[in-house]
């Protein structure tokens, strides 16, 4: 891979479903995949097909060599596993260290930030498949960026680098934020499980094919009712409409459709009516046709006239 002055060299810390994503945003950015470190046979395979090339290293070896390091690991683990790397003397004075944990903001990374590096939280509000169909998902996702404000900057421009959209989350409202998250994801699982089963016990073949149109119609509704953009809204319908009424003018008569108030010719006289059609209407003149709006006449007292 051909590099570019000013690109990192990055690690990537676990081999599940995010970190080998988020290595091949990055590496599509121009940055170098320096290793990974990962100790699951299933990881391997999908390192190596999401970064062909890409060494598997021990945890060690790859820090020595990383300028960003990436924790892709569970927020459970992810305390002990800085601390632990901290009292090793593995962190280097001005490496970037990065987490991706929904919970934790930068405090969890203390010892690191004590020996020198510099610490970003990133979170990728998305589901991750481990597969490269995660790379075209994360162009339309936002991720939360909890940094300290000299270094805000730079967590921002790598969220940018790997097409996300970055919004600032401040480290004590980390918490609540992972509410929101753990809410949004399990609740939508939940309910689609639920429904399945109960589907599948009535009869129902592949439930879950049945309910892919009602549950995205139902979550796109339920997001553009929270201020979601939806592809409506790119139409800018209210600005077509206004567009379209100033534009509109009365209509005007062509060269021979004759007068608005005057006789229409409908391709007929009073003598093709039928024969028990009366040729002029009571109480009018002898035309069937009104001399004013040029329409024919009708009776005011026929009931269905009225």
């Amino acid at each position: 891979m051909v590099q570019r002055s000013g690109r990192l060299g990055v690690g990537i810390v676990g081999g599940g479903h995010v970190g080998p994503v988020l290595g091949a945003a990055l590496a599509g950015a121009g940055h170098a995949i320096v290793g990974v470190a990962t100790s699951s046979d299933r990881n391997r395979e999908r390192v190596e097909t999401l970064l062909p090339g890409a060494p598997v290293l021990e945890l060690p070896d790859l820090l020595e060599r990383a300028e960003l390091v990436v924790l892709a690991v569970p927020g459970t683990e992810l305390a002990e596993l800085v601390n632990g790397l901290a009292l090793a003397g593995a962190w280097q004075p001005g490496q970037l260290v990065v987490h991706t944990s929904p919970e934790h903001g930068v405090g969890v990374l203390t010892p690191a930030l004590q020996r020198g590096a510099i610490p970003l939280a990133i979170h990728p509000a998305m589901v991750f498949s481990g597969t490269s169909l995660d790379l075209a998902r994360l162009a339309e996702t936002y991720f939360a960026v909890t940094a300290p404000a000299p270094v805000l900057p730079i967590g921002q421009a790598l969220v940018v680098e790997m097409g996300g959209e970055p919004v600032v989350v401040e480290e004590e409202d980390r918490a609540a934020y992972a509410e929101a998250i753990a809410t949004a994801t399990t609740f939508s699982r939940s309910i689609v499980e639920q429904a399945s089963g109960i589907l599948a016990r009535v009869g129902v073949e592949n439930p879950g094919a049945y309910l892919s149109s009602l549950v995205r119609s139902s979550v796109d509704e339920a997001l553009r009712r929270a201020g979601a953009p939806t592809e409506l809204d790119a139409l800018d319908l209210p600005g077509l409409l206004e567009a379209g009424a100033a534009s509109a003018s009365p209509l005007e008569p062509r060269p021979g459709d004759g007068p608005p108030h005057g006789r229409w010719d409908l391709g007929g006289t009073p003598d093709d009516l039928p024969g028990d059609a009366p040729s002029e209407f009571p109480g009018t003149s002898d035309s069937p046709w009104d001399d004013t709006t040029g329409w024919p006449r009708t009776d005011p007292d026929d009931p269905e006239n009225r």
